[in-house]
């Protein structure tokens, strides 16, 4: 994090802080219908500030190696590129991995 001072108006003595970290990027691989993606994206929000839900549809025919691999068991999280968890969102892991990035 760094400090930025801004030199206009009665604000120029406060400074503004602005963080140079991107959000982690959660991947849900999903297919439509999936009752149990639609209530995984539901236990996601109160992570919605802290992370970047990037979705993708295996059923897409660019998607066949992830419909090879997760066809039988969507939603299946990726954090970052890296395998998270499948079948459910576990919020404990969760806040702990986002815990763990903010960290770095």
């Amino acid at each position: 994090m760094f400090v930025m001072k801004s030199f206009c108006g009665p604000a120029a003595l406060q400074p503004r802080l602005f963080s140079t970290k991107t959000l982690p990027t959660l991947t849900l691989f999903t297919k439509d219908p999936c009752p149990l993606c639609n209530e995984a994206k539901e236990q996601l929000q109160p992570f919605r500030h802290r992370l970047v839900l990037q979705q993708v549809d295996i059923s897409l025919p660019e998607n066949r190696l992830w419909w090879d691999r997760y066809r039988w068991d969507i939603p299946v999280f990726h954090l970052n590129g890296q395998f998270v968890m499948k079948h459910r969102v576990d919020t404990a892991l969760l806040d702990k991995l986002l815990q763990d990035a903010e960290g770095q």
